[in-house]
């Protein structure tokens, strides 16, 4: 790939997802964006690349965005957070939200919808402390292609078989040929939409729980600083943010703050585990 050709992707691809890729990610751009120019009737990335300068067509540079941006993800993945919501936060947001008893829960780059269909999974496995309670759980991704994948709730047999127990399985799914469809009811527990992390956040609402995992790996320090702050003002004082294992707020913004004792998990200030049991 010319330099300048890459040069041009990867600014692209930063100001509509925030993905940064360095020069040595060049073969990821050349194995993503072949399949874009063939379904272009290209011939390769040169032509991509011209095409892109000189005519601005939204639907292509969809194409070339959802291509890089990456769709990895499996039910109960890294299994920890999932232990930490189930005995930490859920109980402890159960106690303080007594009154009002609603809780939102964002699942931000959700992909393929794995996450947020895992937090349905326990939630309807809480389902007699939670009568009466008013549950949203929200997926938004970057990608249309996901979201719709997203709604369908259609895997695979390599993806149930990622992290998703035997039990849950044959209780939440039902085999289709060689799909499984999640059930209708978990998937009424969840909506999904179109959403850009870098756009404006508000019309989204306010979230007790944001699960952004995974994501803020892929964006350079002004972006993740960018990003954070946007999340911090759809959060109440003791919202919780959950951020992958290998992600911080260290050095990057003041408004999150470090759960004492629960790596992953973070709040504005007013989310304590104090008294609570730990997720083991």
């Amino acid at each position: 790939m010319r330099v300048e050709d890459f040069d041009m992707f990867s600014t692209l691809l930063k100001q509509r997802s925030g993905l940064v890729l360095t020069r040595d990610k060049a073969y990821l751009l050349e194995s993503r964006l072949m399949p874009v120019a063939r379904k272009w009737n290209m011939k390769g990335l040169e032509e991509l690349a011209t095409t892109v300068r000189t005519r601005k067509d939204e639907a292509l540079l969809r194409d070339i965005t959802e291509a890089m941006t990456t769709n990895e993800s499996s039910f109960f993945r890294d299994q920890k957070p999932f232990d930490q919501f189930r005995q930490l936060v859920l109980p402890r947001l159960m106690e303080t939200r007594a009154a009002k008893r609603s809780l939102r829960i964002w699942s931000a780059a959700c992909s393929s919808g794995q996450e947020a269909y895992s937090l349905a999974m326990i939630l309807n496995d809480e389902a007699a402390k939670l009568a009466g309670w008013r549950i949203e759980i929200v997926g938004t991704d970057i990608s249309g292609e996901m979201v719709e994948r997203c709604k369908a709730g259609v895997y695979t047999q390599f993806e149930v078989q990622r992290g998703l127990p035997i039990t849950m399985l044959v209780k939440h799914f039902k085999q289709n040929g060689d799909k499984w469809q999640i059930s209708p009811q978990l998937r009424q527990m969840a909506s999904f939409r179109e959403w850009n992390l870098l756009g404006d956040l508000s019309p989204l609402g306010q979230f007790d729980i944001v699960f952004c995992r995974n994501v803020l790996i892929y964006f350079d320090g002004p972006t993740k600083a960018k990003v954070l702050e946007a999340i911090a003002r759809q959060m109440p004082q003791d919202g919780v943010l959950y951020l992958g294992g290998a992600e911080t707020v260290l050095g990057i913004t003041d408004r999150f703050k470090p759960v004492e004792g629960q790596r992953g998990l973070y709040s504005l200030g007013g989310f304590s585990a104090a008294g609570m049991k730990a997720a083991g």
